[in-house]
């Protein structure tokens, strides 16, 4: 069997964006499903989450990374590391649009292919009153010129979170069966079970 044709055991899924937009909510809202109103600024968290799936343990893991870019370096190296990038924006936020524009261009630069596997978030979507950013001209920009995924989200509202896991997933070309199973699991998750165990996470700073 040819490394093609194995099945994946581990994918790791890279959120980039401008500071503020809400890529450490999308993450706790689909890891816990939690949302913390107190803004908290992010250096760079590695969250890892174990699957089993027909006897096969599958790893997923979620890098969420600073939007202050302060650290392009690290960046850089999270990109060369992603299996597929979600790169979110704000709603309300025309400059953090712009930021994905300039984030999709490095990575095009650095995998050094036009068809990477790229997810683009209209995050906040429960600020509609406040929308700033036109969802026809993002989804025709993403879709026919990027040739990627567009999806808006609320990870305040729970809206549309498991879609991007879910596209993000399908972008990594992680095993088909494991994504019923993964659903599954999320979605049977007791309501209202109390406080969940914190996520497994770890600072990530690679040295060269």
């Amino acid at each position: 069997m040819s490394l093609d044709e194995k099945e994946k055991t581990q994918v790791r899924l890279v959120f980039l964006g401008a500071a503020g937009v809400g890529k450490t909510a999308l993450i706790r809202r689909f890891l816990q499903d939690t949302f913390e109103t107190k803004y908290r600024r992010t250096v760079e968290e590695l969250h890892s989450k174990e699957y089993e799936v027909g006897g096969a343990k599958v790893t997923i893991e979620i890098m969420d990374t600073s939007g202050s870019y302060s650290f392009p370096a690290m960046r850089k190296l999270s990109i060369q590391s992603s299996d597929a990038c979600a790169l979110v924006y704000a709603i309300d936020d025309p400059e953090s649009l712009e930021a994905v524009r300039s984030l999709r261009d490095e990575i095009l630069e650095v995998k050094e292919d036009k068809s990477a596997p790229i997810v683009v978030v209209g995050n906040k979507a429960d600020r509609e009153d406040g929308r700033r950013v036109s969802s026809g001209d993002v989804l025709s920009t993403v879709e026919l010129d990027w040739n990627s995924r567009f999806l808006e989200a609320s990870a305040k509202e729970n809206e549309n979170v498991l879609e991007v896991f879910r596209e993000l997933l399908q972008q990594a070309r992680l095993p088909s069966r494991l994504s019923p199973a993964l659903w599954r699991r999320r979605e049977t998750l007791p309501a209202g079970a109390g406080p969940r165990p914190p996520m497994s996470k770890t600072n990530s700073c690679a040295v060269s």
